[in-house]
């Protein structure tokens, strides 16, 4: 299937998600999970108007920033992050989806008062308790939260998370409504606007659609199987 019609089956899918609870599909980004796919593919996309692509890895996204420079891509950052990798993201990268702990926020906030701008980032919750990913507990949320709010360079958009895998899509509901209860125990407790939940990938969007996600991150579905 070429590009703009696998691009074009993945909107009709996200507005028929948003049609079935009463949302606006404006409000859901469709971002490419691009991670081992090569610049002439995400350019490629890119010319049929997808414009956020979400990297995993800092060595591969610094490669394609650099050979799609000319591109006005909104690049995201979704893997798990090292702090001493932070320093390659700021200022290239408009969200990092993947904040967990407060050694990394300390950085983030180093290197951006240090390019004088704010980086937004998302806060990762492993919902799952699951020991192989990456993310805070649901309980230590609030915690990681509250010491943000002293780091003027930094600003919390949102939660993200990725769900234990599940053939049925419904059995991972649990998981996506957890996560927008989180955010919405939050904004009551801190008195805030959290505008973002990044979760869904190919396999389980459309749930995460209609549970409050407003950042799908697919990849397999829009470029198919990858190593």
């Amino acid at each position: 299937m070429h590009e703009c019609e696998r691009l074009k089956s993945i909107m009709k899918l996200i507005e028929k998600a948003c049609n079935r609870v009463g949302r606006d599909p404006e409000e859901v980004t469709l971002l490419g999970a691009s991670k081992t796919v090569p610049p002439e593919r995400i350019r490629a996309f890119y010319g049929c108007g997808l414009r956020t692509f979400g990297e995993n890895r800092v060595q591969e996204f610094l490669k394609k920033y650099e050979a799609l420079a000319g591109l006005t891509i909104d690049w995201h950052f979704i893997g798990r992050l090292q702090t001493n990798k932070v320093k390659h993201l700021v200022g290239k990268v408009s969200l990092i989806h993947s904040l967990d702990r407060v050694s990394l926020a300390e950085e983030i906030q180093k290197r951006a008062q240090k390019a004088d701008l704010v980086q937004r980032v998302l806060i990762e919750v492993n919902m799952g308790g699951e020991e192989t990913k990456g993310g805070v507990s649901p309980k230590e949320v609030f915690g990681l939260f509250t010491h943000i709010q002293n780091l003027p360079n930094l600003k919390v958009e949102g939660l993200m998370t990725i769900p234990p895998y599940r053939e049925n899509q419904e059995e991972v509901r649990p998981f996506f409504r957890g996560l927008r209860e989180l955010k919405e125990e939050l904004e009551h407790r801190f008195g805030v606007r959290l505008k973002h939940l990044s979760m869904g990938m190919s396999h389980d969007f459309e749930v995460a659609i209609e549970e409050g996600a407003t950042i799908v991150r697919i990849g397999t579905m829009l470029f198919g199987e990858r190593n």
